[in-house]
């Protein structure tokens, strides 16, 4: 597959957004990892952790190539998208597709370098990111489709470390669709209008832009006791907490940025404050583990 640049492959599956998702699964793995006893700075780890990335690679990678091909209809007809490159031309129908099979390929390949049930649950994993792309067709709740799809990625780290689930995979993974859920009805707002009139569904089409705004805001409070839960089940410390104190304090920030009436800091909320955040969780965690191992 040969694109006329990567920028421009880049624009097509919003790479920058990577950022949402893979600090999560990253966190996922090594706290399985640290309750076996391996460790993160081991050799085989190090492999591991590769594996896994080519894995979340492969299946945000396809996610998007997918989501470009199912909507490129309503990409089409919205002003904020009509720029896209599968919308006018620069990458056409067929490469999109070929990306979406050689990514979903390579996250099959990763799973079976992982353990058996990864590779054995890898078509479903397939399955759950592609199907959000389709439920803003019938359903106001495709947010919480597309963050139970990342959510699955911390559960879906964990069971490469170990063959198993657990508890605290499954809460960093509620942590993470609840975050992911909140912030995507706030990206949604900009696309009411829109969506109104093309007859696609969101939180924001069905209950308003105030009513949304509060239900965002809850979510992410669940959120918050999420990562607080976790530090009962995990042995983490004051770094942890630390990190906690200001993703939180980010997350107030973030929804102190909008109002009803001015939606005109909605990209810096979104994007600049969310990345902050997922990085800063990242860190704090990391050197928790490490600096109490």
């Amino acid at each position: 597959m040969i694109f006329k640049s990567s920028k421009t492959f880049l624009e097509l599956i919003k790479f920058s957004h990577t950022v949402f998702a893979l600090p999560f699964a990253l966190i996922s793995a090594f706290l399985a990892l640290n309750s076996t006893g391996v460790g993160i700075l081991s050799k085989s780890s190090g492999i591991m952790l590769g594996w896994i990335i080519l894995a979340m690679i492969g299946a945000r990678s396809g996610a998007m190539g997918f989501n470009r091909l199912i909507d490129l209809k309503w990409d089409a007809l919205n002003p904020r998208t009509a720029n896209r490159p599968s919308v006018t031309g620069e990458i056409s129908q067929p490469r999109i597709l070929m990306m979406v099979i050689f990514f979903f390929a390579l996250l099959v390949f990763a799973a079976w370098n992982l353990n058996f049930l990864a590779f054995c649950l890898s078509p479903l994993a397939i399955f759950l990111v592609c199907f959000y792309s389709l439920t803003k067709r019938f359903t106001h709740y495709s947010h919480l489709f597309l963050g139970f799809a990342i959510g699955s990625a911390p559960v879906a780290s964990w069971i490469a470390v170990t063959g198993e689930i657990s508890f605290s995979s499954i809460l960093i993974g509620m942590s993470v669709l609840t975050w992911i859920a909140g912030f995507d009805v706030l990206y949604a707002l900009q696309d009411i209008d829109f969506d109104k009139k093309v007859g696609l569904h969101s939180i924001p089409v069905r209950f308003g832009i105030a009513k949304s705004l509060n239900i965002s805001r809850l979510m992410h409070l669940v959120t918050i006791i999420c990562w607080i839960i976790l530090a009962q089940l995990e042995p983490l410390n004051e770094l942890y907490y630390i990190g906690v104190i200001i993703c939180s304090g980010l997350l107030v920030w973030e929804h102190n940025l909008l109002r009803k009436d001015n939606l005109s800091k909605l990209n810096m909320a979104f994007f600049n404050m969310n990345a902050v955040i997922s990085v800063t969780f990242f860190i704090a965690l990391t050197l928790d583990l490490l600096v109490f191992k």
